[in-house]
């Protein structure tokens, strides 16, 4: 379990890194990083057992 949610994690790092790379203006940066982190967040409480 404990190694599902550093991978998670990491994968979720890893996105809002490349999603910072884009050549997107900053209102579509905002919304495509709330995204992940969003769904990062209901993937973790996921591997907690929460849902």
């Amino acid at each position: 379990m404990i190694i599902s949610v550093l991978i998670t994690f990491l994968v979720v790092i890893l996105i809002l890194y490349l999603i910072n790379m884009l050549p997107l203006d900053g209102r579509a940066k905002q919304i495509c990083r709330v995204v992940v982190i969003v769904l990062g967040v209901i993937s973790l409480l996921k591997y907690i057992a929460v849902f």
